[in-house]
């Protein structure tokens, strides 16, 4: 006879279908995209309620956020592999929210900023771990398909912030998008703590030290393929978000589309999501340093092109808008064929210290781009020229870097 009395043995918690899976880790991802491209329609009114004496200043709402997600990337990951994902979710999430309540009761720019720069601490946690949870579940070739499912759901939230964002703002005034931020915080970060168990076993955890991750950015450091490609995609990442953080007051102002802002910005976001699926093909025929340097060469070529058109003489409006559109896309699909690939090209020879290491290069290459995007945003004088000109500068040491890693590469196997 059965004993009934006998424990029952612990059964496993019910993972989600990989349907809510793959939206529940787009859902992750988006904080970062929604954070930045929801801000954007309300720059203006910041601008003019916060900072009406100095017009520029106001596009480090935009760069404060990005260096706090850098900051924040170098811990949360180590954090993870120590306390769990889910713990880690779930702080970042409540760091996330309480920072945009101080954003919504901001009274300065100052008092702003460091509001954006607490957002991006705390979103840099669901960013990260998210990934990880990825990792922890999926390998190989399953793992790359989940990742361009995400992806793919991912691209929508870009190109849809804007509109977001000016409806918001349109209804309540550029705070009440903070309350949106809080909203979505709290519905993705409930979301994973009620329906995905944790991925990462105690056996598995790892405790909590410095000492790895400082030993890990030495080897980062000293390793010459890898600070090549973090040199080259610091300035991928540069030239994205010096374009990001200038867009709205260069189509907006510069060329009078403020209310079609969100549209445009629309478009340039799906470009950049069209790149990354073509990318995900082009990478396993030609590999990874021939795509990145690929775009990277097109890019430059554009840039030039374009630089040269407005450098001998504005074009009348229509036309001057039509380059830069077409040189903005092309800098946003051109990070999508090339940022991911540069970072992993910085991680091929770490493959010993891989998990540590991927949090410092990501840290790296998105927390050293600021120092791109801030000058470049602050040297806006109502044209587009500062922009571009940073960006054919920025193109061209990232072309350097690559032509020194691939000298570097040929005298390691000479």
């Amino acid at each position: 006879m059965t004993d009934k009395t006998a424990p029952l043995p612990p059964s496993r918690p019910r993972r989600p279908s990989t349907v809510e899976f793959v939206a529940m880790m787009a859902t992750l991802f988006a904080i970062m995209a929604l954070s930045i491209d929801a801000m954007l329609p309300a720059l203006p009114a910041i601008r003019a309620e916060l900072s009406p004496t100095d017009v520029n200043r106001v596009q480090l709402v935009v760069t404060s956020f990005v260096l706090g997600m850098g900051v924040g990337t170098l811990v949360s990951g180590p954090l993870s592999d120590s306390l769990g994902r889910k713990p880690v979710i779930v702080a970042g999430g409540l760091l996330y929210m309480l920072a945009s309540l101080l954003g919504w009761r901001a009274g300065s720019l100052e008092a702003l900023l460091l509001a954006r720069f607490l957002q991006g601490l705390g979103a840099s946690g669901p960013r990260v771990v998210g990934l990880a949870m990825v990792r922890d579940l999926h390998g190989g070739r399953e793992m790359a398909r989940i990742m361009s499912f995400v992806m793919t759901v991912f691209v929508l939230v870009p190109a849809l912030a804007p509109l977001v964002g000016a409806a918001v703002m349109a209804l309540a005034g550029w705070r009440a998008i903070f309350f949106l931020f809080v909203l979505f915080a709290f519905l993705s970060t409930a979301w994973v703590t009620l329906r995905q168990p944790e991925t990462l076993p105690s056996e598995r955890r790892r405790p909590f030290r410095p000492g790895p991750i400082l030993a890990a950015m030495r080897e980062v450091l000293t390793t010459p393929a890898s600070l090549l490609a973090i040199l080259a995609a610091t300035m991928v990442f540069g030239m994205l978000f010096s374009v990001i953080s200038t867009a709205q007051q260069i189509i907006g102002e510069a060329f009078g589309k403020g209310a079609a802002f969100p549209l445009w910005f629309a478009l340039l976001a799906l470009g950049a999501g069209t790149s990354g699926l073509i990318n995900s093909r082009l990478v396993m025929r030609h590999g990874m340093r021939k795509v990145a340097t690929a775009a990277l060469t097109t890019q430059w070529g554009i840039s030039l092109v374009v630089l040269v058109a407005f450098l001998l003489g504005t074009p009348d409006l229509p036309l001057a808008f039509a380059l830069y559109m077409v040189w903005a896309l092309s800098v946003f699909f051109m990070v999508g064929l090339a940022g991911g690939n540069l970072n992993a090209l910085a991680l091929e020879p770490l493959g010993h210290v891989a998990g540590t290491a991927s949090t410092v290069v990501s840290a790296l290459s998105t927390g050293l781009s600021v120092l791109i995007a801030i000058p470049t945003g602050l040297a806006y004088d109502d044209t587009p020229l500062p922009i571009m000109l940073s960006a054919a500068l920025a193109c061209t040491f990232a072309l350097a870097a690559m032509l020194a890693l691939r000298r570097n590469e040929r005298l390691n196997t000479a």
